[in-house]
């Protein structure tokens, strides 16, 4: 049990593990100095973090803020703040942070924050969550806050957020929302990141082998030549999409990314929507990712291996800066399409590994549990 020394306050941060735990970790560091300077009231603070999955098993906030209340009075901590990488859900709005100021606890959803400057906007957020559960004026009578604390992070003329509803019954007594179609962006970025999608590259090992293996036989196909000699710039756009778009759609299917859902309620449907799409903006980007890589690669191979007089006496065509960089263009999008192939040979687990952080793994393995029940 850990209870907290005279005129020091204990502040846990409750992190799921991976990336909030990581987040945690590195704001740990500098939380007790900048939130002794900004209280102004000569308090001392103590920040650790415990890394721990304290949203097994549901996505309710008023079920994770009784998880975390409970977990508080049991260890006999100051302040918990919570730190998760699912993005929660609250009367069909997207949750940035509950607070619960009798109780001195506080839940932040990392994607509602976006997905740039991260550790900043979290870093902002925590301080302001904990300055405002730590206030004596934050709180009245019967502990309700008497006036919303301007949460920077959260608060501003161009963001999406504002105060949300917040039912009798709940533990929270104040709720940051993000709506609308800037809330919705700002909370796939965020999800995105999460999913940190540059991840995927690595663990399509077997998938790029073979995309490699069909750009390094395509450079010195001379039927390729003349295809990629012939071809204008909106053809070789539209061969680079749909290359890239099947490889997209065959790592989804073949792996079993798109999620379902079982109930029917509107938030339900929309949640998943927000969950399939923050898998087609993931998977897509590390496509992609790999489709510059295979280009850079075939440009270099062709610059090495061809042959001015042999190209142009099949082609037709001298062979200058322009015929390199066409072909290199052309036979990235047909690797890609047998990377797809390729893509095949990888194990599902590996390519969820890669697409999803441990934390969305385990919540997908549950959903799909439920489902199938």
């Amino acid at each position: 049990m850990r209870v907290s020394s005279q005129g020091v306050t204990v502040v846990i941060l409750l992190a799921d593990p991976d990336a909030p735990t990581e987040i945690a970790q590195r704001m740990a560091r500098i939380l007790p100095d900048r939130l002794a300077d900004k209280s102004g009231q000569g308090q001392r603070f103590d920040v650790e973090v415990v890394s721990e999955p304290f949203t097994a098993g549901t996505e309710d906030p008023p079920t994770l803020m009784r998880r975390i209340v409970e977990r508080r009075s049991a260890e006999n901590w100051d302040i918990v703040v919570a730190l998760t990488d699912l993005p929660l859900h609250s009367h069909r709005r997207k949750l940035v942070v509950d607070l619960s100021h009798e109780n001195g606890v506080a839940l932040l959803s990392l994607p509602s924050l976006g997905g740039w400057r991260l550790q900043r906007k979290a870093r902002r957020a925590v301080e302001e969550a904990v300055l405002s559960l730590a206030s004596p004026r934050a709180t009245g009578a019967e502990g309700a806050p008497r006036s919303q604390p301007p949460l920077g992070p959260f608060v501003g003329r161009l963001a999406p957020v504002h105060p949300g509803p917040v039912d009798e019954e709940e533990t929270a007594d104040l709720r940051y929302v993000a709506s609308g179609p800037r809330g919705y962006l700002r909370v796939l970025l965020g999800m995105v990141r999460a999913n940190r999608p540059w991840r995927l590259v690595p663990g399509l090992s077997k998938a790029l082998a073979a995309a490699l293996a069909t750009g390094a036989i395509a450079t010195v196909n001379s039927t390729v030549w003349s295809l990629a000699a012939s071809l204008s710039a909106p053809r070789l756009v539209i061969a680079m999409v749909g290359s890239v778009g099947l490889m997209i759609g065959w790592l989804i299917v073949d792996a079993n990314l798109w999620h379902r859902t079982a109930e029917g309620s509107p938030e339900a449907r929309k949640r998943a929507a927000l969950y399939n799409t923050s898998t087609v903006v993931t998977v897509g980007i590390g496509v992609l990712v790999c489709y510059v890589g295979l280009m850079v690669i075939n440009l270099v191979w062709a610059l090495f291996i061809l042959n001015d007089q042999v190209f142009a006496s099949m082609t037709r065509t001298p062979l200058h800066p322009t015929e390199y960089w066409t072909l290199s263009w052309f036979v990235a999008s047909t690797a890609t399409v047998g990377g797809a192939l390729g893509s095949g040979l990888e194990s599902d687990e590996a390519i969820r590994a890669a697409a999803y952080p441990k934390r969305e793994q385990e919540r997908r393995r549950v959903l799909q549990d439920e489902h199938v029940d």
